[in-house]
Parts: C-alpha cells; sequence; structure tokens
C-alpha cells in the first residue's frame, strides 16, 4: 500500500509538471506546421491534395462542351444561349423608353422615305451604300479583336487586300478617280486619267475612312472584357472567366520577381502597371502598338475602375488612328509598283522554287490588272488562277475556324449559366 500511494504521488507529479510545461509553452501553428499545399515558402508535405471546388469542376466540364467532342450537347447550348442574349437585349432595351421611342419614330421616318418613290431616291440609295460599306468595315473590326486572341485576323482577310488592290490600282491607272458605281465593291479604271501624280499620302487618303471605321470597330471589341472585369470589381465576386484569373495571376506575379517570367508575361505586365498608372496616355500608347501587348488592356482599365470614355477614348485614338496609319502605310509601301516589281526579283532568286513561285504570282497581278482597264459594269473573266484559289481556301478556313470558335463560345456560356442558376437556387 505504501508502494501504491508513492507511484501514485510521482504520477501526479509528472502531471501537475507537465500542464506547467504547457502553461509556459507557446505553440505557434502559422511557423510550426506546413502546408500541404505548396506555396511561395514552402513545399508541400504529406499526402494531403487539397479537394478542387464546385466552380473548378464546373470549368472543366464547361471545357468539354465542344463541337468536336459533345456535338449535340454543343449545338443546343448554343442556340439556347442565342435566345437568352437576344431577350436580355430587349428587355434591357426596354428600360431606356426616350431613347426607344424616338429610335421607333426615327425609323420609321426612315422606312417611309426608302420605299416612297421620288426624286429622294437617288440619295437614299446614296447614303444606303455608305451606310451598308461603313456598317461591314465596323463589323469587320469588331470580329477581329472580340474574343482575346481567337477572333477572326480581319486585317490579314479583309481591310489589307482592300488596302493593297486600291494601291496596284492607283498605280496601274494612274488615277484615285475610281467610277462609282463600281467602286468600292470593285475597281475600274476611269477613261481619263489625272494630271496629278499618284502620292503614298493620296492612297492614304482614299482608304483613310474605311481603315478608321475599321480601326474603331477594334475599339469596340474591347468594351466586353472591360465591363465584365468593372463589374466584377464593384460586386466584389469574382467570375469563373479565363481571361480574368489570367490578369488576376499576372497581377499577382507581377508583385514578386518578374525575372523568372517568360518574355510576354514580363510584356503584359508592364502594360498593366503602365495603364493603371499612367492613365489615359499610358491606354494610348499600349493601344497603339500590336496586339500581343493590349490583349488584357480592356480588363486591366476595368479592374482598376478606368472611367470609360478615358478607356474608349485613349483606344479609339489609339487603334483608330495611330496604329492604323502605321499598318496603312506599311502595306501601301510594300504594294507600290516597283517594290513589287523588286520583291518578285529577289523571289526569283530563291534555288529551286524561285521561278516557280514567280510564275503564278505574276499571273495573278496580271489578272487583276486586266481586270482593271475592263469598262464598268462589263463581267470579269470566271476563270481564277492558282494563288487566287490557294487564297479563298486560306480564307474560308480561317472564317470556318472563327465560326466554329464563336459557336463553342456561345455553348459553353450557356453551360456556366446553368451553373450559376443552380448555385443560385441551392443557397
Amino acid at each position: 500500500s505504501t508502494m501504491g500511494k508513492t507511484k501514485t504521488k510521482k504520477s501526479a507529479g509528472k502531471t501537475a509538471e507537465a500542464a506547467g510545461n504547457l502553461n509556459h509553452k507557446k505553440v505557434d501553428f502559422r511557423n510550426d506546421v506546413k502546408p500541404a499545399v505548396a506555396t511561395a515558402n514552402h513545399k508541400p508535405v504529406g499526402g494531403l491534395k487539397p479537394s478542387p471546388s464546385m466552380n473548378t469542376l464546373s470549368r472543366l466540364d464547361r471545357e468539354q462542351v465542344v463541337i468536336w467532342r459533345r456535338p449535340f450537347v454543343t449545338f443546343y447550348y448554343a442556340i439556347c444561349e442565342l435566345f437568352c442574349l437576344v431577350s436580355e437585349g430587349l428587355v434591357s432595351l426596354l428600360q431606356y423608353r426616350i431613347f426607344l421611342t424616338v429610335l421607333s419614330a426615327l425609323s420609321a421616318v426612315c422606312t417611309y422615305a426608302y420605299v416612297t418613290p421620288g426624286p429622294h431616291q437617288a440619295y437614299v440609295g446614296l447614303i444606303e451604300g455608305k451606310m451598308l460599306w461603313w456598317s461591314w468595315w465596323v463589323l469587320l473590326g469588331v470580329l477581329s479583336s472580340i474574343g482575346l486572341g481567337s477572333g477572326l485576323h480581319t486585317f490579314l482577310l479583309y481591310l489589307g487586300p482592300h488596302i493593297a488592290a486600291v494601291t496596284l490600282a492607283a498605280y496601274e491607272c494612274n488615277s484615285l478617280d475610281f467610277p462609282e458605281p463600281p467602286y468600292p465593291d470593285s475597281i475600274v479604271c476611269p477613261s481619263t486619267t489625272s494630271d496629278l501624280a499618284i502620292t503614298l499620302w493620296s492612297i492614304v487618303a482614299k482608304i483613310r475612312v474605311e481603315a478608321f471605321l475599321w480601326g474603331v470597330g477594334t475599339a469596340i471589341g474591347e468594351l466586353p472584357p472591360y465591363f465584365m472585369a468593372r463589374a466584377a470589381r464593384l460586386s466584389g465576386n469574382e467570375p469563373d472567366d479565363e481571361e480574368y484569373r489570367e490578369f488576376l495571376e499576372l497581377l499577382e506575379a507581377g508583385k514578386g520577381n518578374t525575372g523568372e517570367m517568360g518574355l510576354v508575361d514580363r510584356a503584359k505586365a508592364w502594360m498593366e502597371k503602365t495603364v493603371a498608372k499612367v492613365g489615359f496616355f499610358g491606354i494610348l500608347a499600349c493601344a497603339s502598338v500590336p496586339n500581343p501587348l493590349f490583349d488584357l488592356a480592356g480588363i486591366t482599365c476595368g479592374h482598376f475602375l478606368v472611367p470609360f470614355w478615358t478607356f474608349f477614348g485613349a483606344t479609339v485614338i489609339g487603334k483608330a488612328v495611330v496604329k492604323m496609319h502605321v499598318q496603312m502605310l506599311f502595306v501601301i509601301v510594300v504594294f507600290s509598283a516597283h517594290h513589287v516589281e523588286h520583291a518578285l526579283g529577289l523571289l526569283e532568286e530563291l534555288p529551286e522554287v524561285g521561278k516557280m513561285l514567280r510564275g503564278p504570282i505574276e499571273d495573278f497581278l496580271a489578272k487583276q490588272k486586266k481586270a482593271l482597264h475592263r469598262s464598268p459594269g462589263s463581267s470579269v473573266e470566271a476563270k481564277g488562277s492558282l494563288l487566287s484559289d490557294i487564297m479563298g481556301f486560306v480564307v474560308s478556313l480561317m472564317v470556318f475556324y472563327f465560326l466554329v470558335t464563336l459557336f463553342n463560345g456561345l455553348a459553353q456560356s450557356y453551360h456556366k449559366r446553368l451553373y450559376e442558376r443552380s448555385k443560385a437556387k441551392n443557397k
């Protein structure tokens, strides 16, 4: 019994000593426990893996909604999203009753003037042709910049060839007074030549309106990312958007060591800092350079709550005035008559394939020059060259790819819409 009492006293003493040690010991879980997920300062330990969130699972499933993987679901979702966008647009339009009333009255007057016969029809036809022609270039500009890199490259497909055609025709016809019609649908040399010399700036003046409107369209195409990022910043909710996540990653990486980033990412990070700090002139400078540095400018300005007219005004000036003139001058200089002959001479010097390539190109240019000297209203020779057939195939392929990308985007937007609805119901 004496030994039992002694053991009991020793156990009680050890327990009290342990309790005292716990009272004096400071436990810092932030420093002692290493996370199971890798961070900037710690490597992952243990076998624990973070479970993906519902947003991540939804995004991974949404990425599978493409035509070549789930064609029927993609087609159905794309049609549903199109109907949703149209209905939402009509509902939003009904909120602006004064604007809708004025627009309806103006449309009624224009419709009456359009269908009523009279001497004014000559002016109606002229205005209609100009409006359709200008709207066409604005639409091409929007298609070029929409989608953050996945858009249709309409400068290479439409505006660039139009500038090149006007340049070649100006030197061949020795005039820029092309008869209207058929210009601008097609170019025909005038019956009389001009005494004025064809200069670089005279060609620029001929196609400046089309180029400016195309540039305005590219600026309009930058608005959806701007409004998306602005709404996300004001609401405090992070949208499940790939481009917005890329922007946040670049923004976070730019705070640390940018030396570990790639060249393109460093350039984008620099562009974002410039836009955020400099403001109007920073946006203007970034909009005046090629698109790789301007992909995330709309998101950047929306995230930092840059005023709309500051962003849009600087973007229009940069894209439609500064950059557009640089592109115009480049195409005009390249397709000037003496430069074309010099380029063909250099092409012929290529070993083995030089003469083979020069033949189809000369044949194509000869047919284009012959078509310029036809009388207005006469038909063009239906037989095309090999080069024109290849160019037509490439254009068709790029348009098809753009339509597929647009279709997939509509379907994925509807998939996201369904997920947001289900998440709202479960709250």
